[in-house]
């Protein structure tokens, strides 16, 4: 099973985007008192756990914990924000994103795939 860091400074994020360069990143961001934030986190930690080609490293942020992580991922990437919600992090910049209901274990799955290419 592959690993998830938890975001909660400015600065680990500004790593994680840096480390983008090397492998993608799938960021998770979440609400700790949302229920459809609570569906989506479940379906990525199932697909986490079944991951085993390892194409991405993974990263959360709690939303309503780490405003300011939140908020700056936002402004840096430029995507709207909104939780749950999932963004491929690839060189630094947004590849894609998604969020609610959208998040799926076969969302993922299709997106993630080795032979989707991480677009």
């Amino acid at each position: 099973m592959a690993n998830i860091q938890q975001l909660t400074t400015i600065e680990q994020w500004d790593q994680a985007m840096k480390s983008s360069s090397e492998k993608p990143l799938l960021l998770f961001k979440h609400s700790t008192s949302c229920s459809v934030s609570a569906g989506a986190h479940e379906e990525l930690m199932h697909f986490i756990e079944d991951d085993k080609a390892n194409p991405v490293d993974y990263a959360i942020v709690h939303v309503i914990e780490a405003r300011p992580v939140s908020n700056a991922i936002a402004e840096q990437l430029g995507v709207k924000h909104a939780s749950p919600q999932a963004i491929l992090v690839k060189d630094g910049q947004s590849v894609w994103d998604t969020s609610h209901w959208h998040i799926t274990y076969s969302f993922l799955s299709e997106k993630l795939a080795p032979s989707a290419n991480n677009s």
